[in-house]
């Protein structure tokens, strides 16, 4: 689809649009309101009226999160090794979670992960519940994977370095215990955009292709008029402004944001992609955009698992223990990632 037929298809497919006098946090539910009044409290604020270091020094949802569970946090039964891989121009930080509970025997199955963050913000830190989530609910060998963020590194090294990631992975599977052959990739907000690119790019290349993409909030267009965009200007913590933010420290120049690497739902070549499970979140500004990357991969003959999750914003997947929606879409996804793999 072209920006326009992108823009058409957003626009036609909100019936049940917010009417303009409502605002995002009347459509929240109790637990992911309690979520984000925590982090209010411990001084979180909108990341647009910050600078680079001062937004990444703002207090996250997983740091809410911890509050509420007054750091009591389950390791799920799952180890983590810190290490260095290969990226595009040197050392990448990762986090390898393995089950230890399980009694899986021979070559695990492999997910590659990448946390999300407008390609400005987030680390593996700060994005360790998913990927522990996933290994302890599929049995996978998980790495998440790091990357160079604007805007000391611009567009398109982020692109890079997930590719260098993927390599590496299919390069250390037997090392690892992995079986390259029942490899997936996940990715939230930003790191699905970087998620799908890898996939298309290892159709291009003839390369080993990924049996699933996880897409959560996935960042596809980089249109910001789009219905969602418009729903949620002043939506908390990720707001279209916010978006806007991230995007000028992400691009030289105006025009990098039409690149097909960025408006991915917009692309003529998505047939041939494996699989999706692409999870939304309603009172999120990229809904719309994960709506027409749905909509575009279905046109393109690839399989596709969507669900528009209420009551929840951009970030939520990683709240699982206290929002109970993003307990669901965790499921939603393992059922799926599990499948995959051959059960």
């Amino acid at each position: 689809m072209s920006s326009v037929e992108v823009r058409r298809f957003a626009q036609n497919s909100e019936p049940h649009a917010a009417a303009p006098a409502e605002l995002p946090a009347d459509r929240l539910d109790a637990d992911m309101r309690h979520v984000l009044t925590v982090l209010e409290s411990m001084g979180g604020k909108r990341i647009e009226v910050c600078n680079s270091p001062e937004a990444r020094a703002l207090p996250t949802l997983d740091m809410a999160l911890r509050r509420i569970l007054r750091d009591q946090i389950d390791d799920m039964g799952v180890s983590m090794e810190m290490r260095l891989i290969d990226g595009h121009t040197g050392d990448l930080r990762a986090r390898i979670y393995l089950p230890q509970n399980d009694i899986i025997v021979g070559p695990r199955p492999m997910i590659l992960y990448f946390h999300g963050g407008g390609f400005v913000l987030g680390d593996v830190d700060q994005y360790d519940a998913t990927p522990r989530a996933l290994a302890a609910r599929t049995g996978a060998l998980v790495v998440s994977a790091h990357y160079r963020k604007a805007p000391e590194h611009r567009f398109p090294a982020a692109h890079e370095d997930a590719w260098a990631a993927w390599t590496w992975l299919n390069e250390h599977a037997a090392a690892l215990g992995g079986d390259p052959k029942r490899a997936a990739l996940v990715g939230e907000g930003s790191g699905a955009n970087l998620a799908v690119n890898v996939a298309l790019r290892a159709k291009l290349e003839g390369q080993a292709m990924p049996l699933h993409l996880g897409l959560v909030t996935p960042m596809a267009a980089m249109l910001f008029d789009l219905p969602s965009h418009l729903e949620n200007k002043a939506t908390f913590p990720y707001s279209t402004a916010a978006l806007e933010w991230a995007a000028r420290k992400l691009f030289r120049k105006k025009d990098e944001a039409h690149d097909v690497r960025m408006n991915v739902a917009g692309r003529l070549d998505l047939d041939g992609l494996p699989p999706a499970t692409i999870i939304l979140a309603d009172a999120d500004p990229l809904r719309s955009e994960g709506e027409a990357l749905a909509d575009a991969m279905r046109r393109s003959g690839v399989w596709v698992d969507e669900t528009r999750y209420e009551g929840v914003t951009h970030g939520f997947f990683g709240l699982y223990r206290v929002v109970n929606k993003a307990m669901f879409a965790h499921g939603q996804l393992s059922r799926n990632l599990i499948a995959a793999f051959g059960g």
